[in-house]
């Protein structure tokens, strides 16, 4: 019964979280706050030398906080899915004024690969999420929540590869018009043959489940996470 009652509550959080980005991205006047522990994390990454990746999960609902990209004064490439780039792109639009953003479509001819890396090189942020993947991308076990679980290697590799600072950034509703953001201190990872692979994704893991943990009724997962299929 309990279980039931935890699922009934995790879908109206969700329903909640849509309607907030809904009220975000058509401008509507509301009364949202923000708490934001680390932000100066990511104007570290900023005023870098190589630009920084930002690394999310299924977790809370980053999207509202979409406006805060202004504040950081630099280009924010989102890499995600084709099928879902125009519907995000009208989004972040909506948000930001279409200042300073870009979408990285991921492709099979891996055109996205030089897309990322001409952002790095001009000192921009990449942004994307490390939880989820396709049938057919490359994946590892990772032990979550006392059990083993499938994550994509795509993101981690790409921290390994660039060897640029990496931050991992969730958002959190708290409570009906406040949420609570959160930027771990960037990290710059060895090469994948040095084991930064390895290392990144044990430490973005260790972190998901951290929140997970914390904020139960916003990982808004709905498939088998556990799957050996």
């Amino acid at each position: 019964m309990q279980a039931l009652f935890s699922v009934y509550r995790n879908y109206y959080v969700f329903g909640q979280t849509l309607i907030d980005k809904i009220v975000v991205m058509g401008n509507i006047p509301n009364r949202f706050t923000f708490e934001f522990d680390g932000e100066e994390n990511l104007h570290g990454l900023v005023s870098g030398q190589h630009g920084g990746i930002m690394l999310s999960a299924h977790l809370g609902n980053w999207e509202v906080a979409g406006h805060l990209f202004t504040r950081l004064n630099t280009r924010i490439n989102i890499v995600m899915f084709d099928g879902e780039h125009e519907r995000i792109k009208s989004y972040l639009a909506g948000v930001t004024g279409g200042r300073n953003v870009n979408v990285i479509v991921l492709k099979d001819d891996l055109s996205h690969i030089y897309a990322i890396h001409d952002a790095l090189s001009k000192r921009e942020l990449v942004c994307m999420h490390a939880d989820r993947f396709l049938e057919g991308n490359k994946t590892m076990e990772m032990p979550f929540l006392g059990e083993a679980a499938r994550f994509p290697m795509g993101p981690f590799l790409l921290a390994a590869t660039f060897r640029v600072p990496v931050s991992f950034v969730f958002a959190f509703k708290e409570t009906a018009t406040h949420y609570h953001l959160y930027a771990t201190p960037p990290k710059v990872y060895p090469g994948a043959k040095q084991g930064g692979l390895e290392q990144s994704m044990a430490d973005f893991v260790q972190v998901m489940e951290k929140k997970v943990k914390q904020y139960p009724l916003q990982w808004f997962n709905y498939y088998d996470f556990w799957s050996k299929d």
